[in-house]
């Protein structure tokens, strides 16, 4: 299925001013980029691959299973100067290769991890190879703070500290002249400064022959001169000829660095695509996630049905200006192939046109779009329009030369699998000649079994669509009193332009509003007034069926309520019946009880209170089975209850013999995983950012230093002590 929707469809959709908003969410300036280049897709199954992973995106925000930030530097001059021979690169250019590389590593870590939640992420991430040897290289060489390592290579190693002792001697040398100096009285009050990176004594300029050095400068005024000590000159000369010899041996070591990733520039390459793809469908989920987006269900059957859907850029922008969008819902099928809008200017025709031209284009590009979750389409090979005034100056056409044009093309794409959005349908020309052109070219598009919106004031555009069986008429609802706009479509009747109704509302005289309707044919006046007048009336009938839905409704909760209410008093008079009746019950046996002491307590017969009062629980005990009656077992269910009896306690032997030794396995198992694990750790060798945790606790904390024996552990609000033998490592 090769998929095709013009340039100029986009435009008319004004699908860029979607894409500036979605780039708008980029968190990578390639990821704006590709942004902005975002086009509809010409195949369905890098189509649906999209949908998913955006939709996949989306959800993570609503899980507790984020998806990691995956912002990148951009490498691609790293890339090219690496792939040149003999050449190297800096540092810090270093260091953004590695991190594109720990961010690669990061998503297909976690995408692995949470595979279930997001299998299609997964995959495009499975199809990065992922390479450990590019940052276990650069952290070998560089620093973090993009510094190359003192172990990055012996000699390195050796002339640093060469360096470090050298510039040991150089300080006390300095301050051994300055001491000297300082006591002939020969400096200013400043005594030394900075001149060319050394240290310079500050020497008063009339006792500058006293001291032995080199003259490196004067103030401004020449009152003072700077002298480097004699006796620092010759380590300062040896100085520098080891900062060159070390800044040589960094360019090597960067030049082998470079030679060890050269081979990877292709892998890197593929890095920076994934992390540009990644940021992509992440400022999709952002912005659906803004706009109430969501993936509706994509069928192989012809069909549109977008239920409460709304135009995304109005969305946006009323609610920076806090106004009410109201949605639409609309259903094309092989039933209702064409639906015909017609009403008043500025009803909002044009923006529901536009509303189900952009939201299939947005879909068929791979992002969300907001509709109810109900919703339904499929996927169109071309979707085409003609909205707005298309004058062409370059090309010297007429608005009704240009439509004509777009006509011809729209006749020769059409199909059964197209969707076509004309605005305005047939004006440009005669009225007369234009509407029976558009007749024509309406039959032509439905003979060719085309799905299509268009919007229309002619009245014999909307006869015909009473008159074709699949074609069906639309209007957009008005006020009939106040004459204003209610956005909302109404599906099975044609509307009224409300021509003289608007004039008179805009303060056209009356007498002239009387001129125009004698110019105009009559039948056109009667079909318009009739139009207008059913209109009122189903406006009318709609207004009551309203009211009687929500009147019915109220009914309906308020019965529902009313049962609840009558199921939880039965509820209670059950429960007090209970509670009466075992209280009756224990009131009668305190009585007896009361009585049998009273009796006790006045002949002090012990042996009268057992017999009366075993004699009492023994009747008490004849009511209880009386109202409870055993069971009785014959002979054969008894002997089958031995039987079954015998039969469980048999299984339960052999279970706990099979557990047993599976125990005595697992144990065994155990045993060997924990030597395993004890001469693994004994091994290890711990390092700062390690996650640990205390061998007698489950609580994971990261080494945050060590000293000796004993380590440093962070928990987050707290650290705390421990020594190397009480730890055990969880991830290195």
């Amino acid at each position: 299925m090769s998929i095709y929707i013009s340039d100029k469809t986009l435009q008319d959709l004004e699908f860029r001013t979607v894409l500036e908003q979605i780039a708008s969410f980029s968190i990578s300036e390639l990821g704006k980029k590709q942004s902005l280049e975002i086009i509809p897709f010409s195949n369905k199954k890098k189509l649906m691959n999209e949908l998913a992973y955006t939709n996949e995106y989306l959800s993570s925000f609503e899980s507790e299973n984020r998806i990691p930030n995956h912002g990148f530097d951009n490498i691609s001059e790293q890339i090219k100067r690496l792939r040149i021979e003999n050449s190297y690169l800096e540092p810090e250019k270093f260091l953004k290769i590695k991190s594109v590389s720990e961010t690669v590593d990061e998503l297909k870590n976690h995408f692995q991890k949470f595979k279930p939640y997001y299998p299609s992420l997964f995959d495009i991430s499975q199809k990065i190879e992922s390479i450990p040897q590019i940052i276990k290289e650069i952290s070998k060489v560089i620093t973090a703070y993009g510094e190359i390592e003192d172990k990055a290579s012996p000699i390195l190693k050796k002339i640093r500290r060469e360096i470090n002792s050298l510039q040991g001697k150089i300080g006390q040398s300095f301050a051994s002249a300055l001491r000297k100096t300082k006591g002939s009285g020969y400096l200013d009050d400043i005594k030394e400064t900075v001149v060319d990176n050394h240290r310079v004594l500050a020497v008063k300029a009339m006792h500058r022959k006293k001291v032995k050095g080199s003259l490196l400068g004067a103030s401004k005024s020449g009152s003072i001169v700077y002298i480097a000590p004699q006796e620092t000159l010759a380590y300062q000369r040896d100085l520098q000829n080891l900062l060159y010899e070390e800044k040589q041996e960094v360019i090597r070591i960067l030049r082998v660095l470079s030679e060890q990733l050269r081979p990877h520039t292709g892998i890197l390459d593929s890095y920076l695509i994934y992390l540009t793809h990644i940021d992509v469908i992440g400022s999709k989920a952002k912005y659906a996630h803004s706009i109430n987006g969501l993936l509706p269900s994509i069928g192989n059957k012809n069909k549109l049905f977008f239920k409460n859907a709304y135009h995304p850029l109005l969305w946006v922008q009323n609610k920076e200006s806090n106004l009410v969008v109201v949605p639409q819902t609309i259903e094309l099928n092989k039933k209702q192939q064409i639906i015909v809008i017609s009403g008043p200017n500025a009803g909002g025709k044009s923006i529901t046109l536009k509303t189900i031209g952009l939201l299939q284009v947005m879909l068929q590009s791979g992002i969300l779009i907001p509709v109810d979750e109900r919703s339904e389409t499929s996927i169109f090979e071309t979707i085409l329009t003609d909205i707005g005034d298309n004058q062409s100056i370059e090309n010297q056409l007429s608005t009704y030369s240009y439509r004509l044009k777009n006509m011809r093309y729209f006749l020769r794409k059409c199909n059964e699998k197209t969707l076509f959005l004309i605005d305005e349908f047939g004006t440009g020309s005669d009225p007369e000649l234009g509407g029976a052109l558009a007749e024509i070219l309406l039959e032509e598009f439905y003979q060719k079994k085309s799905f299509g919106i268009i919007t229309t004031h002619y009245s014999n555009l909307k006869v015909l669509a009473n008159e074709l069986e699949n074609v069906i008429n639309a209007n957009m609802q008005f006020d009939e009193k106040t004459l204003k706009p209610l956005y909302k479509l109404y599906i099975g009747q044609a509307g009224s332009s409300f021509t003289f109704e608007v004039a008179k509302k805009n303060g056209i005289p009356f007498s002239l509003i009387n001129k125009a309707k004698k110019r105009v044919e009559t039948e056109k006046i009667r079909l318009d007034k009739t139009i207008s007048r059913l209109q009122k009336e189903r406006n009318r009938l709609q207004k009551n069926s309203d009211n009687l839905e929500k009147q019915q409704s109220k009914e309906k909760e308020h019965l529902e309520n009313l049962k609840e209410k009558e199921e939880k008093i039965q509820s209670k008079l059950a429960g007090f019946q209970d509670l009466y009746d075992n209280n009756q019950k224990m009131l009668s046996l305190g009585r007896k009880a009361n009585e049998l002491l009273n009796k006790y307590f006045q002949t002090n017969n012990k042996k009268e209170l057992n017999t009366n009062f075993n004699k009492w629980a023994s009747e008490e005990k004849v009511k209880h089975a009386k109202k409870n009656p055993i069971k009785t077992k014959t002979k054969s269910q008894k002997k089958q209850t031995k039987i079954v009896e015998k039969k469980r306690q048999e299984v339960i032997k052999k279970v706990e013999k099979e557990v047993l030794e599976k125990v005595v396995e697992v144990r065994k198992a155990k045993k060997e995983e924990v030597k395993k694990l004890a001469k693994a750790a004994s091994n290890y060798v711990f390092k700062v950012n390690d996650s640990v945790r205390l061998l007698d606790s489950n609580t994971i904390g990261t080494i945050e230093k060590i000293e000796k024996k004993k380590v440093f552990i962070n928990y987050g609000l707290f650290t705390t002590e421990a020594s190397l033998d009480k730890i055990e490592l969880v991830k290195k």
